[in-house]
């Protein structure tokens, strides 16, 4: 791994706005591992949503349940890759390609943020390429805490003297030109585990994606990115959290706890095992108590040493009980750190829950008592070719993978030359010109 920077991911070449191509992408979660292949044709802007320049349609697919992964890291790396191996190979099969290289994502890894601002004097005459390029430079070198690895550095907005919330300063006259960067972070060790993981299935990992970012980037229409939202997915063993305000990523955070977590306090509390509190879970979990679950029962399957093939009957409430505690218990968290992080969702923000835990019955009506009274599933827009058990919100991330190459562009860092083989910063001026053009 010498040849990389540690505390940068791949950086990926831009994506032309005229160019079709095919795209593999994989996401490693806890519970599942997913690769998806598309093909992207470049598009009217019209028949896109905002910010998208391809239509992606899904040629290849293949899932499977994810090994040697804990709370979103990887615990043991020859399982993991096995079964890395073995969603490339089914979505290689479908796809009739052979996949080199993918955009993997990033869960655990105690994702987190960083925001920093920088300003430079201006030297009287209108805002130039060259001005941007300072104040980039000025916001990127401050870089990576120690031990973490940057995964995204986002400019989301700009100043001149007293005038903040600047999206193209191109022109403008001013005496200080200012920049608010928001850098998302990883545990190195962790990122660098992901990537050898996915780098001993002999591919190449061409971007490192934090999971809410690509979730928010499929879920959200235009004007929940732009008036504010907070993306929660809800993943096996991560919670993690991206905010989306004024059409940026403002804030990254995640927990280690997640449907994983649930799954395990209905074996113990129903003394089964935990395959089969799985199943208990999907079938008839609930946060919420209705007047027939006291009447109705469901077959537990036990797990005593002296009858091996028991089976009890308990009330559907005894579930219930053991679900709700835990859910409110996370959702509490979200509300907590949010509200620590001084981007609470009570400040009308709209939430959107993704990741499989949104499935569970009830979810967004607790959401509502508990975050914010805005809340909906949020599931992938604006993809072609996914089968009917991939439209929820558990594929919400993964589809946000095959966005990701579109928005890649707006993202600034310290060209490293030598660090990492491809930096993918060449010609990010033209292009950051191009792209505020473009959007606004």
């Amino acid at each position: 791994m010498s040849h990389r920077h540690p505390s940068l991911t791949p950086r990926l070449k831009p994506l032309s706005p005229r160019k079709s191509m095919v795209l593999s992408v994989i996401d490693i979660g806890t519970t599942k591992v997913v690769c998806l292949v598309a093909r992207l044709d470049p598009a009217a802007e019209s028949d896109l949503l905002r910010g998208r320049t391809h239509r992606a349609r899904i040629i290849g697919i293949g899932h499977q349940r994810s090994r040697g992964l804990k709370g979103g890291a990887i615990v043991d790396l020859e399982g993991a890759e096995q079964a890395i191996r073995l969603a490339v190979d089914a979505a290689e099969r479908m796809a009739k390609v052979e996949i080199r290289s993918a955009i993997v994502n990033m869960t655990g890894g105690r994702l987190g943020s960083d925001s920093y601002h920088a300003g430079v004097g201006l030297r009287g005459s209108g805002v130039s390429d060259g001005d941007i390029h300072r104040v980039l430079e000025a916001a990127s070198t401050t870089g990576a805490r120690p031990g973490r690895t940057v995964l995204h550095s986002l400019p989301t907005g700009f100043a001149l003297d007293a005038t903040k919330g600047i999206n193209d300063p191109h022109g403008m006259v001013g005496e200080k030109l200012g920049v608010d960067m928001h850098v998302v972070s990883s545990d190195q060790n962790a990122v660098r585990n992901l990537m050898l993981a996915v780098e001993r299935c002999h591919l190449d990992v061409e971007a490192v994606v934090a999971t809410p970012y690509a979730a928010g980037l499929s879920a959200l229409v235009e004007d929940e990115a732009e008036m504010g939202a907070v993306v929660i997915d809800l993943g096996g063993g991560t919670t993690s959290i991206g905010v989306f305000a004024g059409g940026h990523l403002v804030h990254t955070d995640s927990l280690a706890v997640g449907g994983n977590h649930i799954t395990m306090d209905i074996a113990r509390g129903l003394s089964t095992t935990v395959a089969h509190a799985e199943r208990l879970k999907t079938l008839y979990g609930s946060t919420i108590a209705t007047s027939s679950d006291e009447r109705e029962t469901i077959a537990v399957a036990s797990v005593d040493e002296d009858e091996r093939d028991a089976v009890n009957h308990v009330p559907k409430s005894h579930l219930v009980r053991i679900i709700r505690p835990r859910v409110e218990e996370m959702l509490e968290l979200v509300r907590d750190r949010l509200k620590a992080s001084g981007f609470s969702a009570e400040t009308g923000r709209r939430v959107v829950l993704a990741g499989g835990g949104a499935l569970l019955t009830g979810m967004p009506e607790l959401a509502r008592t508990i975050v914010s009274k805005q809340v909906r599933i949020g599931r992938p827009l604006g993809v072609q070719g996914l089968p009917e058990a991939a439209k929820g919100p558990s594929f919400a991330a993964p589809v946000g993978l095959l966005v990701y190459p579109q928005v890649a562009a707006l993202e600034h860092f310290v060209p490293r030359p030598s660090a990492y083989r491809a930096t993918g910063t060449d010609g990010y001026f033209s292009r950051m010109g191009r792209w505020l053009k473009e959007s606004f």
